[in-house]
């Protein structure tokens, strides 16, 4: 390589790990099955937490959210936290962050300040000066919406109206916007939707690295396929709803499961006792949805897959164009996972199925990480900012405990013997970690006698819980051991011991 390796992260939001093209054929991903063959695509890839702000303060930082803080959404990242954005721009790389962060709660109060909260998140004047940094990152381009979501403000506001698209707000509901009736189809111009405005400021980005021949790392992070499931003409329709698999729920299969399972299927459930903090909690509640609208639900969120795989494309084709492609590390994943209709649930929650904590993964570094491989090695998204720190040639700070990725992305090394998922939501009520080995499944709650023990190898659907099983008390005891072991195993060492006292 004629210079440092730049970095190029690209990232989707609650995307299900079976919604890439080479994996489902009843979709269509025509740039990220091309990237898959160009490298790495890996089957065994989780995030540290299901939920956007504590996964995505892992991804900068290289720690677990019960170690950044940021462990729950209403929460924020310390600004103070030291960050792959400043490691890499005080060695001299150029850095952005381009759409979505997520590491500051939607409000703020006199204790706890954040800039993407109301009301400057609208205010267009502030965003119009504002460009960094912000958490290490020398350049940014924020927003904060999915699909139509109210608050839609920032830098993508400024754009849209830079675009000629001055009426923007017709598309958005209040209090910012003015629309409230749309349904699966957004109404807004493809040429305005958020995936346009992040790839023309990524690829302008590539533009003045290439001219500069400056080094780089930029993180472009998508909105979709996150909720609601809205698309643009014609991506909205891209899929026919009758023509389409439908997850449905397997009879009795929550007999087995801690008793919040069993309750999203009952509507007269009692949620009181989960929610001791006061605020709503995802996926606490009744899930439900008739066929006919679920059908629906899966159709426009395959449209969102394609919509968004189509801007990626166009990353990857500027990328080709500059001569960037060679000298650059390029990974896409995404934050977490989504139900729609597996096990009878919707969205996300505290249910650590496959389909929560498990993520599409692919790495491709020409000349290093092998072309058109499929590998089951164990992948965490906490792994990524030491594994690019050392991709780069750089140190890794002892205080990150997520690991170096780079053999098992460049051969068939496996670095992982395990990975750790965490979920807290509430102090007691929904506090939950999950341990993942090659083949089975662990979950505690904490100070609860319910858990969860599935073996993925002989019951990859998850639908036998042998927590309860005497037969498997054996392995539950190892198990539970070898949790002990993995949570002693990360404690940060943030200094070498370097005396005798």
């Amino acid at each position: 390589m004629s210079k440092r390796p730049n970095i190029l992260l690209i990232t989707s939001d609650q995307q299900h790990y079976r919604t890439l093209g080479c994996q489902n054929p009843e979709l269509k991903t025509p740039a990220l099955d091309q990237l898959a063959q160009q490298g790495t695509l890996f089957s065994r890839a989780y995030c540290p937490n299901p939920t956007c702000t504590p996964t995505r303060a892992s991804i900068i930082t290289g720690q677990y959210p019960s170690q950044h803080g940021a462990w729950t959404l209403g929460t924020k990242l310390n600004e103070n936290s030291r960050t792959i954005g400043q490691y890499f721009t005080e060695a001299g790389y150029r850095t952005a962050l381009v759409g979505k962060a997520h590491f500051q709660p939607l409000r703020a109060n006199e204790e706890y300040a954040s800039l993407e909260s109301y009301p400057i998140m609208q205010d267009l004047e502030y965003w119009r000066q504002f460009h960094g940094p912000f958490y290490g990152f020398e350049q940014v381009e924020l927003a904060r919406n999915h699909g139509d979501e109210s608050h839609v403000g920032q830098h993508y506001a400024i754009w849209m109206e830079e675009s000629g698209c001055m009426n923007w707000r017709d598309y958005f509901r209040p209090p910012t916007g003015t629309n409230t009736e749309q349904t699966f189809t957004w109404l807004i111009p493809e040429r305005f939707h958020y995936n346009a405005w992040i790839a023309e400021k990524t690829n302008q980005l590539l533009e003045g690295y290439a001219k500069k021949g400056e080094s780089f790392l930029l993180w472009s992070s998508f909105f979709d396929p996150h909720p609601p499931y809205l698309a643009p003409e014609p991506w909205d329709r891209m899929y026919d709803p009758s023509a389409l698999t439908v997850p449905r729920l397997t009879s009795r299969e929550h007999e087995k499961n801690p008793p919040h399972f069993g309750m999203t299927q009952d509507p007269k459930a009692d949620w009181t006792g989960y929610r001791e903090s006061g605020f709503a909690l995802h996926g606490m509640h009744h899930h439900h949805a008739e066929q006919e609208e679920l059908k629906k639900q899966i159709a426009v969120y395959y449209g969102m897959v394609s919509l968004l795989d189509k801007y990626i494309g166009l990353i990857l084709q500027k990328l080709q164009q500059l001569g960037l492609a060679q000298d650059t590390m390029l990974i896409f994943t995404t934050d977490h996972g989504h139900f729609f209709g597996q096990h009878g649930l919707l969205h996300k929650g505290p249910f650590h199925y496959e389909d929560m904590i498990r993520i599409p993964f692919i790495a491709r570094f020409p000349g290093r990480v092998t072309q058109g491989r499929v590998s089951a090695a164990l992948v965490s998204l906490v792994d990524l900012a030491p594994t690019f720190l050392r991709a780069a040639g750089l140190p890794v700070p002892r205080t990150m405990t997520g690991v170096d990725q780079l053999p098992a992305w460049c051969s068939d090394t496996q670095v992982r013997d395990h990975v750790l998922v965490e979920n807290h939501h509430d102090p007691t009520s929904v506090h939950l970690r999950t341990y993942v080995d090659e083949r089975y499944k662990l979950t505690v709650y904490y100070r609860k006698a319910y858990g969860e023990l599935f073996d993925l190898q002989a019951d990859p659907d998850e639908l036998n819980n042998r927590w309860d099983d005497p037969q498997s008390a054996g392995l539950k005891s190892d198990l539970l051991l070898k949790l002990a072991h993995a949570e002693m195993g990360r404690e940060p060492m943030w200094m070498p011991r370097i005396a005798h006292a």
